[in-house]
């Protein structure tokens, strides 16, 4: 039971990642066009390309998930069913009945990227700027 709940934790970090992913670029092109300030703070958006970095790092190296490897071997200590492949495959396959190959997710992390990076050329962050006191 602990590794069963360990890994749906897993699972739960997991998708609250890919939420910050998918979201967060949501909000960044939201937020400029409706002149939000915050979409522009640079720790929510150095993270931000940080993360899909690392997503598209691994798709091109053929490297699954430290998240998915972690969830999978709390489920197989649990005695659970596990899965093949990265989470994103799998859950598409699950809830829409899609199967692609890897290489395919890869070019749409990669353009997913290219627009994030896009974003910090067209609604680029601030830092803000300290101010010495008297």
């Amino acid at each position: 039971m602990p590794y069963l709940l360990a890994a749906d934790a897993v699972l739960l970090l997991h998708v609250l990642f890919v939420v910050f992913v998918v979201v967060g670029l949501l909000l960044i092109l939201a937020g400029w066009l409706m002149s939000w300030d915050w979409v522009r703070n640079w720790w929510f958006r150095v993270t931000h390309l940080a993360a899909i970095g690392v997503v598209v790092l691994q798709s091109w190296l053929g490297v699954i998930c430290p998240l998915t490897k972690l969830e999978m071997v709390l489920r197989s200590k649990a005695g659970d069913t596990t899965y093949v492949g990265s989470f994103v495959s799998h859950w598409l396959e699950a809830i829409l009945y899609y199967r692609a190959p890897a290489w395919v997710f890869a070019v749409g992390y990669t353009a997913f990227a290219a627009i994030v990076v896009w974003s910090w050329v067209r609604v680029p962050p601030h830092r803000r700027q300290r101010h010495d006191r008297p």
